[in-house]
């Protein structure tokens, strides 16, 4: 919205905001009220834009209506005005005026890299041909401009007129709607679906979540067009399976950055092979993501049993038992503030095993003046509590987030310098998409730093996989791009870490993803 990063905050406890907006620092919170035939604002709108703009810390607060504010709460906001309050109304005059200058009327033309728009060529002739497509793009890499420019050819040049994108988070289809805003002419409407939104047209542009869809479809919506995000959710048996057989014959494009499945279950079985891929490896060696300086924290390795587990058949799962020693907190603080003390206007991600563990790192970090103004990110906050938190780590004054599983996907904060690992996690998908988290590239951010504390075997056989990916070139200088100049560094806190999972890698090529009853036996020298 006008070059602002827009938030919907609307709902319980919203504290009398209806919109959070965000630009260069600067907050603003806007009030919605529509009157039917331009009828009367009641004055008492203005105690609750008051309210809103000192929950919020915002630096403007603005009521926005087609109605018109009584005579008592008019005289109110000029007084307030007056007092350097940041307050103020805008009325049917003022939007017209904004439409206008910031040519709102219909949407530019969104530039796409080179292989962005090979991807998008590559999944028109799949749609086209084999009635599906799979998009496959790192975290950072673009996704969703892809999926929007093809949305936008299927507006322009197909001519449909219904197109439904599928999300399973309320959260992602508002981000998903205003991402994709730049590709639909004004022509275009979009609405979301979701349980507080129940639209009664279904023309244009429908973001949805997939239970919510679900019903809508069975009634009879039929759509020309279906995108779905974080594809990999799909599954054999269900909601989004669900959709996609009632909407037979509707050509259908899944679209992520993650497409490993815990279970198995291959969604090339739904959308076919790939049309288009770059993974993290790829898009960091040819600078489409950040710089990595990344640190695996591995000094508690028992290096003194390493001859003994040489000789017994443990499983991975026994292994990282008897071979890491957990790392204590006070490690932890203390490595996040060094790098606070490095890091040129440090932004930090800390995700954290659980919430009582992202409670009690959130204490330790506190009594520290730098994080002071630390925020908490986890399942047990209400919807407004966590776009909150959001809202205050994207501003100036909050430097640091410990989150806990809820910036996995969907979340876009480029700014983000330091990610720090606190826990462990097995899942691939869940570690790649953390991770992502840091890699999107940004003004005056020349690399992103990691910190990761969650040594295990698979872990660390994960870190050197990376490594190998980025730092390796062919013999062929042509066939990878490197850009002049541009350098990555990966390193164990002890070698030796490395030179063990080399070993053990050799025993067991995909050491990364094996499962917790995988038997490995260390080559003996």
């Amino acid at each position: 919205m006008m070059g602002y990063a827009t938030f919907s905050v609307d709902g319980p406890n919203d504290h009398g905001a209806d919109l959070v907006c965000e630009l260069n620092g600067e907050t603003w919170v806007l009030q919605t009220k529509w009157k039917k035939n331009g009828g009367r604002v009641p004055a008492e709108v203005v105690d609750e834009l008051i309210v809103a703009r000192d929950y919020y810390s915002a630096h403007q607060a603005i009521i926005v209506s087609n109605g018109v504010l009584e005579r008592a709460g008019e005289k109110r906001l000029i007084s307030l005005s007056g007092r350097g309050l940041g307050v103020g109304w805008w009325g049917l005059d003022t939007l017209q005026q904004f439409l206008n200058q910031s040519n709102l009327s219909g949407s530019d033309p969104v530039n796409l890299r080179d292989y962005q728009e090979t991807a998008k060529n590559r999944i028109l002739d799949d749609l086209k041909n084999k009635g599906s497509a799979l998009l496959y793009l790192a975290t950072g890499l673009g996704k969703t401009v892809v999926a929007g420019s093809v949305i936008q050819h299927y507006f322009q040049e197909e001519r449909v007129k219904r197109v439904l994108v599928l999300a399973h988070m309320t959260e992602l289809i508002e981000q998903l709607q205003k991402s994709l805003w730049p590709f639909l002419d004004a022509s275009v409407y979009s609405q979301l679906l979701d349980n507080a939104n129940k639209p009664d047209v279904f023309d244009g542009l429908t973001i949805a979540t997939n239970l919510s869809a679900l019903p809508v479809l069975e009634a009879g919506y039929r759509p020309d067009l279906i995108v779905v995000d974080e594809c990999h959710h799909v599954g054999f048996d269900n909601t989004y399976s669900s959709i996609l057989k009632l909407c037979t014959g509707v050509p259908y494009l899944g679209v992520t950055a993650t497409p490993w499945r815990g279970d198995g279950f291959d969604i090339e079985s739904v959308f076919g092979a790939p049309s288009a891929t770059c993974d993290m490896a790829e898009g960091i060696r040819k600078g489409y993501l950040s710089k990595v300086n990344y640190k695996l924290f591995c000094d508690n390795v028992d290096w003194d049993i390493v001859p003994e587990l040489s000789e017994q058949d443990y499983s991975i799962k026994q292994l990282n038992k008897k071979l890491f020693i957990p790392q204590r907190d006070e490690q932890i603080c203390d490595e996040i503030l060094e790098a606070f003390n490095t890091v040129i206007g440090p932004k930090c991600v800390v995700f954290c095993q659980s919430i009582e563990h992202a409670i009690q790192l959130y204490n330790r970090l506190r009594v520290v003046s730098k994080f002071k103004n630390a925020r908490l990110l986890h399942s047990e906050l209400s919807q407004v509590e966590r776009r909150k938190a959001l809202l205050d780590f994207r501003g100036s004054e909050c430097p640091l987030l410990l989150a806990v599983d809820i910036l996995n996907e969907g979340v876009d904060i480029p700014s983000v310098n330091i990610v720090c690992f606190a826990r462990v996690t097995h899942s691939r998908k869940i570690f790649v998409q953390q991770l992502g988290r840091g890699l999107r590239i940004a003004d005056d951010k020349p690399f992103v730093l990691v910190l990761d504390f969650a040594a295990d075997i698979r872990r660390t056989a994960a870190i050197k996989n990376l490594k190998n990916a980025i730092c390796n070139t062919s013999d062929d200088p042509k066939a990878i791009e490197i850009l002049e100049n541009y350098r990555n560094k990966i390193t164990f806190t002890d070698q030796r870490a490395e030179q063990l999972i080399n070993e053990w890698i050799k025993d067991a090529a995909d050491l990364e993803t094996a499962n917790d009853e995988a038997m490995l036996n260390f080559p003996q020298t």
